[in-house]
């Protein structure tokens, strides 16, 4: 299994990464199944909102490289969570790499506790944050964008809300505590408030993808067939340096 089914309390969908083996990696199958997850949640009307949380000590490791989407795949998902109608809220209580930092970036509010830590690591494989710029890059501060882009360093998450990957870092209390307002909130909206203000907020991200996602598969794709990335994968996988550390 890699979605759990969903499950439902006033108004909130809980849609639920539940592949711990591999740490909720972003296999094909995943990608698929959480594509038609929020498609359904698109077409029911008793869905106010949809909650995006995990199994296990890591929200998301990133692409899982015995199994991975197509690049077009996986931006499609991170669009249908952009452009859902209805509000996406992450809650992270565990480890968040590369791919996993798409998700975030597309969900509308996130929140974070404090064992969460956060890595762009692509550029130590050999590749680069090339798909899930399309909704991180309106969102996150330019200089730190910049920074972790290039350095691939873990951050917190105090870290990650100050540089806007995520809404709301929570203390030792609870995420779900933090969370209270925010879903009360999205209970009190109307469904047609909801829709037009996230249309609203979202109108740049969705621009980013109409302008630069196929230029950006593209990118990705070229990445993982060349020689560092075989180089920077097999290292990975293997449990060692890649040739190019210094």
């Amino acid at each position: 299994m890699t979605l759990a089914p969903p499950s439902h309390d006033r108004g909130i969908t809980t849609l639920t990464l539940d592949s711990p083996a591999n740490r909720n990696a972003l296999s094909a199958r995943l990608v698929r199944e959480l594509t038609e997850a929020l498609a359904g949640c698109a077409g029911d009307g008793s869905v106010r909102a949809v909650v995006l949380t995990h199994t296990g000590n890591t929200f998301c490791a990133g692409a899982d490289l015995t199994a991975p989407p197509e690049p077009a795949a996986f931006v499609g998902l991170m669009r249908a969570i952009v452009a859902l109608p209805k509000p996406v809220v992450a809650r992270v209580t565990g480890h968040v790499r590369a791919g996993g930092l798409g998700l975030l970036g597309a969900c509308d509010v996130s929140a974070a506790g404090p064992d969460a830590t956060f890595a762009l690591t692509e550029s130590r494989l050999g590749l680069a944050p090339a798909v899930i710029s399309l909704p991180l890059l309106p969102r996150l501060d330019p200089r730190a964008a910049a920074r972790y882009y290039l350095t691939g360093e873990r951050f917190d998450a105090e870290e990650a809300a100050r540089i806007g990957l995520i809404t709301l870092a929570a203390g030792p209390e609870d995420v779900d505590k933090a969370l209270v307002p925010v879903l009360d909130g999205l209970r009190r909206a109307s469904p047609q408030g909801l829709a037009a203000s996230k249309e609203l907020v979202t109108a740049s991200v969705l621009r980013s993808f109409d302008q630069y996602a196929e230029d950006l598969i593209a990118r990705s794709a070229a990445l993982f067939a060349s020689d560092d990335a075989r180089e920077g994968m097999t290292a990975f996988l293997e449990r060692r340096d890649p040739a190019w550390v210094l």
